[in-house]
C-alpha cells in the first residue's frame, strides 16, 4: 500500500471533535466522583447526626467552600493539562489561593489562644483517620479523572496525574465534610490538606505510567 493511500484510508472516518469535548469529559468525571464519594461516605461513615444544626454555622460552609474552591481550581488546571502545549496561565495562582487563605485563618486562630490550647486545635479528635478517610472517598473521582485524561492528549503526564489526584482529593474532602465533626481552621489547614495531598502525590506517580500515549 502506498503512503498516500494509507493516509487517505486513515482519514476516511475522520470526524470533527467538539470544542467542549474535554470539558464534558471532566464534567462527567466530577459528577461520577461526587456521586461515588457520596455513596462511599454513606456506606462507610454516615452523615453527622447534627448536620442540620451544623449547617447554621459559618465554618461548616467554610469547609465546603474551601474544598469546592480547590476542586474548581484543580478542574481549571486539568483543562489546560489535557491539551498539549496549552499554557497554565493563572491556574497555579488560583490553585494556591484557597490553602493560603485557610493557613492564614489557622495562624490567626492559633495566635488568639494560649499555647496549651494550640495543639488540641490542630489535632482535634480525628486527626489519625481524617486524611485517610478523605483519600478513601477520593477513589471514585481519581479513577474517573484518569478516565477523562485518557480521552485527552496530556503531555505533562506527572502534572496531569497530580491534577487529577488533586481534583479527586478536593471532591473527597467536599463530601467528607458532611460527616466530619471537626470545625477548627487549624485542623482543616493541616489534615484536610494532607488528605487531599495523598491522591495528588499518587496521581503524580501514576500519571506517567497510566497516561502514556
Amino acid at each position: 500500500m502506498k503512503t498516500d493511500e494509507l493516509i487517505h484510508l486513515l482519514a476516511a472516518d475522520e470526524r470533527p471533535v467538539r470544542r467542549t469535548a474535554i470539558e464534558q469529559r471532566f464534567a462527567v468525571a466530577s459528577a461520577v466522583g461526587i456521586a461515588g464519594a457520596g455513596g462511599l461516605m454513606l456506606a462507610l461513615f454516615g452523615l453527622r447526626p447534627d448536620l442540620l444544626a451544623t449547617m447554621a454555622l459559618p465554618m461548616f460552609w467554610g469547609k465546603l467552600m474551601f474544598a469546592a474552591a480547590l476542586a474548581a481550581a484543580g478542574l481549571a488546571l486539568l483543562r489546560r493539562m489535557a491539551r498539549p502545549g496549552m499554557p497554565l496561565g493563572h491556574a497555579l495562582l488560583w490553585l494556591a489561593v484557597p490553602p493560603l487563605l485557610l493557613w492564614a485563618m489557622a495562624l490567626g486562630a492559633l495566635w488568639q489562644v494560649p499555647a496549651a490550647e494550640r495543639m488540641p486545635l490542630i489535632l482535634g479528635s480525628t486527626w489519625r483517620t481524617c486524611p485517610f478517610n478523605i483519600a478513601a472517598l477520593s477513589v471514585p473521582a481519581f479513577v474517573a479523572g484518569f478516565w477523562a485524561l485518557k480521552g485527552a492528549a496530556p503531555t505533562r503526564l506527572a502534572w496531569a496525574g497530580a491534577g487529577a489526584g488533586l481534583l479527586a482529593g478536593a471532591l473527597g474532602a467536599l463530601v467528607y465534610a458532611l460527616h466530619c465533626p471537626e470545625m477548627a481552621t487549624p485542623f482543616l489547614a493541616v489534615w484536610y490538606v494532607v488528605g487531599m495531598a495523598i491522591p495528588t502525590v499518587l496521581g503524580a506517580i501514576l500519571g506517567p505510567r497510566l497516561l502514556r500515549w
